[in-house]
């Protein structure tokens, strides 16, 4: 049996300064498949139904930040929506996401959807489930974001959230899978300078971890894989737990997407479609000056 309990060092320990906001990042693909060289119909509605649903979250206050990414090699479209806090992911849900429900499920239906927060009350989990969206949700356990939280460059930046699952009949899993993350979050502060965040939430009423990863171009991304601490502790990791979603948002290369199939990684890329984001960024995915 491995050793589940160290100390964490300071720069994890630290709370995060996301505060009250809520973040969502899910997949929605659509009702039939468009077969191997076309899109579908009902994937071009979906894109329509997704736009005009943008619209609404752009003109809502309370929404600090939202994209509409497409999927590539894949008719889906991974969404990205950060919420100010509770009451404004409530209100969404309760306004532009009921009015365009209806249209929206006609053509396409929900995948797996993560929800991060340093908190999420039940209201909030209650309205996302009401709309019977398989969703996760997972409050903050460790990490650190560097460089003050500021934004990273979009152009180049690349987002990665990640759903591990802790495989059944290990009844320390959990803290086996605690364990082994916080190892990579400990020396990946050090050792890539371009992880410029990283964050593991608890998922709530599951023996599962929701990791949340920011790096600062694909050459970052390439290093945590193939020579950094994805590379050195994921056989660790696949002992206790099995992936169970990758989304990535932004410019991810070829080589990274080939080779993310060779881990048995779970993964959905997308490229950047309809965004906004209000004046001053968030926490949740940097302040912009």
């Amino acid at each position: 049996m491995i050793q589940t309990k160290e100390p964490l060092p300071t720069f994890l320990a630290e709370p995060s300064k996301v505060g009250q906001e809520i973040s969502v990042t899910g997949k929605w693909v659509p009702t039939k498949k468009g077969g191997l060289f076309r899109k579908s119909a009902e994937s071009k509605e979906m894109l329509e139904e997704w736009e005009d649903i943008h619209m609404g979250a752009k003109n809502d206050a309370g929404v600090l930040s939202t994209e509409i990414n497409h999927a590539v090699g894949e008719d889906a479209v991974l969404v990205h929506h950060v919420f100010k806090d509770p009451d404004a992911l409530v209100h969404y849900f309760s306004t532009t996401a009921t009015q365009h429900m209806g249209a929206l499920i006609e053509v396409a239906k929900p995948e797996l959807h993560l929800i991060r927060g340093v908190s999420i009350p039940e209201p909030a989990r209650e309205t996302i489930m009401a709309k019977n969206v398989p969703g996760m949700f997972g409050e903050y356990l460790f990490g650190y974001v560097k460089e003050d939280y500021k934004r990273p460059d979009p152009e180049t930046a690349i987002q990665v959230t990640a759903k591990w699952t802790c495989k059944p009949g290990n009844e320390n899993g959990l803290e086996e899978l605690k364990y082994w993350w916080q190892r990579v979050g400990t020396e990946a502060h050090s050792l890539e300078a371009g992880l410029i965040r990283f964050e593991a939430y608890q998922v709530m009423g599951e023996d599962a971890l929701i990791i949340h990863e920011t790096f600062e171009t694909n050459a970052e991304l390439q290093y945590h894989l193939t020579k950094g601490t994805a590379e050195k502790y994921k056989k660790d990791i696949d002992k206790v737990a099995e992936p169970e979603a990758y989304f990535f948002r932004g410019p991810v290369s070829w080589t990274i997407r080939t080779y993310s199939k060779f881990m048995h990684l779970p993964a959905t890329y997308s490229s950047q479609g309809s965004n906004f984001t209000q004046p001053g960024g968030s926490m949740s995915d940097g302040t912009i000056e």
